[in-house]
């Protein structure tokens, strides 16, 4: 359970970066941190709803 958290963790810090880069004017590179940060969260929902369901079949 702790990579979801982690994963969820690091995709607050992509989005953080890049509302931090679009008020900065990079608006690439924001769009770029949209992206890793979606691409994390992501991977941190697919991981805590596979755990779930692990936890509810036993």
């Amino acid at each position: 359970m702790r990579h979801a958290y982690i994963r969820g963790i690091l995709a607050l810090i992509w989005l953080a970066a890049a509302i931090f880069s679009a008020a900065s004017g990079m608006l690439e590179w924001a769009g770029l941190y949209v992206l890793m940060g979606a691409a994390f969260g992501y991977s941190a929902y697919a991981t805590w709803k596979k755990e779930k369901n692990n936890k509810e079949g036993r």
